[in-house]
């Protein structure tokens, strides 16, 4: 066992072996008979850090077809998004095809929130399981994560020293990184600043130009937040799901700081979750992956109520923020499966 000492006088203990694994291997190839979600969220500062936060968020849905045919993009939404960076709060708002109840969302706070405001106006985008709909869902995570930049671009005594110079926000008991006796808090429980990040390479396969959306080059400060679900049916469903937050360095290139891969299957008639594996790659604290034991406890839910049920199932120190997210973004798997079975329809074939 491996015990760290944390900023409460507590003992956090860590199974040996329980570790971030490191980045996981390049995007794998597109299979034939298969669906590829890919989605990511771009977080900048145009005029410099500390003004308004600038998301621009873009999602694909891709069918590979079961004979071969050349791959076909079934829908593609994006979003852009103005955030006040202190208070997290919804400025403004557009979507590409425009959706005019998306306008709803402006005066939202980041978090639970927006979430609540998002799940009423948006409603019919939920029920679809649209790309847009993921996009929209995970501006509460980006706008909470989107600072980390500030620690690979801006000077680090500075940057404590602005930070220690505003409330202490205590972090104890938020998540299992952040439990009692973790060696990630401080005493005043607040967070210590020695987050563990690796290195990344780039999301598409040098190999395969459509293995991902067209995804922009950025070379200064951003954080950009990833996902890539793929899906095929068989005898039952198969899901394989990443999931990255990664920052812009300025001597180039990224480095992640949070990377999780998932795995799961599910019947192919009902959508319940049958099996699930969280394999945690990439995570700033030694505490993190204590959170991917505790995911079987879906076991049985149906795909499309798992945006409330991991909610529900993985607050506080049970579950992950952002493995949380991960989970939840199976919710609309079931879309993915909708389109498959098309493609191997009669009417498709005709």
């Amino acid at each position: 066992m491996n015990d760290l000492q944390g900023g409460t006088g507590l003992v956090v203990e860590i199974p040996a072996g329980l570790v971030a694994r490191g980045p996981a291997e390049p995007t794998p190839p597109r299979r034939p008979g298969s669906v590829r979600r890919t989605s990511t969220i771009d977080m900048r500062w145009p005029d410099g850090p500390g003004t308004r936060l600038r998301l621009a968020g873009r999602a694909r849905d891709l069918l590979t077809p079961h004979d071969g045919g050349d791959p076909a993009v079934l829908r593609e939404d994006s979003m852009r998004v103005g955030i006040d960076s202190a208070t997290r709060t919804i400025e403004e708002i557009d979507t590409d095809p425009p959706r005019p109840n998306v306008a709803k969302l402006i005066g939202a706070r980041g978090g639970g929130n927006s979430r609540a405001v998002l799940a009423a106006a948006m409603a019919d985008e939920s029920s679809a399981g649209t790309p847009l709909y993921l996009l929209l869902d995970d501006i509460a995570g980006a706008s909470l994560i989107a600072g980390f930049a500030y620690s690979r671009w801006v000077d680090r005594d500075l940057l404590i020293q602005a930070v220690s110079a505003g409330p202490v926000r205590d972090m104890t008991g938020i998540c299992t990184g952040f439990q009692p006796g973790s060696g990630a808090l401080m005493p005043d429980g607040s967070s210590k600043w020695n987050h563990q990040v690796r290195p990344v390479e780039p999301l598409p396969r040098a190999d395969d130009a459509v293995s991902w959306h067209a995804l922009e080059e950025i070379t200064d400060m951003s954080m950009r937040r990833a996902r890539r679900i793929d899906v095929h049916v068989g005898e039952v469903i198969c899901i394989d799901s990443m999931f990255q937050d990664s920052s812009t360095m300025p001597a180039g290139g990224r480095v992640a700081v949070h990377e999780y891969r998932l795995t799961a299957t599910a019947h192919p008639d009902t959508g319940e979750l049958l099996t699930i594996d969280a394999d945690p790659r990439v995570l700033p604290y030694d505490e993190c992956p204590l959170a991917s034991r505790n995911v079987e406890k879906i076991l049985g839910t149906t795909l499309s109520e798992l945006r409330a049920v991991v909610l529900a199932e993985f607050s506080g120190i049970e579950g992950c923020t952002h493995l949380n997210d991960a989970m939840r973004a199976l919710a609309e798997v079931p879309s993915l499966v909708r389109a498959l079975r098309y493609d191997e329809s009669p009417e498709r074939r005709r």
